[in-house]
């Protein structure tokens, strides 16, 4: 394996892990939005019940304070996973470019050694082009 392949290869697992790490990051920030969305669905259903149980609509101003604590909470949760968030796709982003980097000087050394190959031969075709034209103007003379 070239120097070149092995940087590709290196570079190709980081792009893997930060895959990996994004996906973990937005699943967490999924999950906390379904949290999110679970609770105002259960503020509106006991806003609901407190509006038709008098005993229910004595507590619940209490209940509602609380709530919007345990959502203030969860939305804090959000905002911070989402910031994560954004670096980890930047960091992904950042890892694509090492990588396209890694396989643009791959394939920058293999057309030098093609060129090289081509220059090479085509000296040697030369030379064999002046070794007979050497021997025909040598043999036509004598």
């Amino acid at each position: 394996m070239s120097w070149s392949e092995s940087l590709i290869k290196l570079a190709t697992y980081e792009v893997e892990n930060r895959q990996l790490r994004l996906a973990e990051i937005t699943k967490r920030r999924a999950d906390a939005e379904i949290r999110l969305a679970v609770l105002q669905a259960e503020g509106e259903a006991e806003a609901k019940h407190a509006g038709q149980n008098a005993d229910a609509a004595w507590h619940h101003a209490a209940y509602a304070a609380g709530l919007k604590i345990r959502k203030a909470s969860i939305q804090a949760q959000i905002d911070a996973i989402s910031a994560e968030e954004r670096g980890a796709r930047d960091a992904l982003a950042e890892a694509f470019e090492d990588q396209k980097k890694y396989e643009q000087v791959a394939e920058n050394a293999r057309l030098a050694e093609v060129k090289e190959a081509t220059r090479r031969e085509n000296a040697e075709l030369d030379e064999v082009g002046m070794r007979t034209a050497r021997r025909a103007a040598g043999g036509s003379a004598a």
